[in-house]
C-alpha cells in the first residue's frame, strides 16, 4: 500500500515561502536549489516549486501557477503500483528519472479526473 509522503506547492517566492513553514512548522529545509526548496517535518516532504518556464512547469497550468501542484506516494513496487494505477482508470503522465546527484526517480499519473501524482520509493526527508 502507498503512504502519502510528498506534497508540492508552486509559488511565486521560495524564500517567503519557505521562510513560513519554517517558522511556523518547524519544517526543516533539506536541499535547495534555483527552482525547488525541499522541506520536511520527518514524515512528509514539502517541495516548494518556482518554475522558470512553462516548458519546466510541465503542464497546463504553466509556470505562473501558485498553489497546491501535486502529492506524491511512496510505494514498496513502481512497477505493480503503475500496473495497478492503470488498471483502475490512471495514466501515465510522465517519468521523472533522477538526473542529479541526490535525486530519485518519480513516475507521475493523473488520475481519472485528471489530477497529478507521483509514485516513488523515496522522497528527501521523509520515514
Amino acid at each position: 500500500m502507498g503512504k502519502l509522503r510528498h506534497i508540492a506547492v508552486s509559488t511565486p517566492d521560495l524564500d517567503t515561502s519557505a521562510k513560513f513553514y519554517e517558522q511556523v512548522f518547524e519544517m526543516k529545509i533539506m536541499s535547495r536549489q534555483d527552482h525547488a526548496v525541499r522541506m520536511s517535518d520527518g514524515v512528509v516532504n514539502l517541495t516548494l516549486l518556482k518554475f522558470k518556464s512553462d516548458e519546466h512547469a510541465g503542464d497546463e497550468r504553466g509556470k505562473d501557477f501558485c498553489g497546491w501542484h501535486h502529492v506524491g506516494f511512496i510505494v514498496d513496487d513502481i512497477d505493480e503500483a503503475s500496473r495497478k494505477i492503470e488498471e483502475h482508470g490512471g495514466k501515465l503522465h510522465k517519468d521523472m528519472p533522477s538526473g542529479r546527484p541526490g535525486s530519485h526517480f518519480e513516475r507521475k499519473f493523473r488520475d481519472p479526473l485528471g489530477l497529478v501524482f507521483d509514485i516513488s520509493n523515496e522522497w528527501e526527508g521523509t520515514s
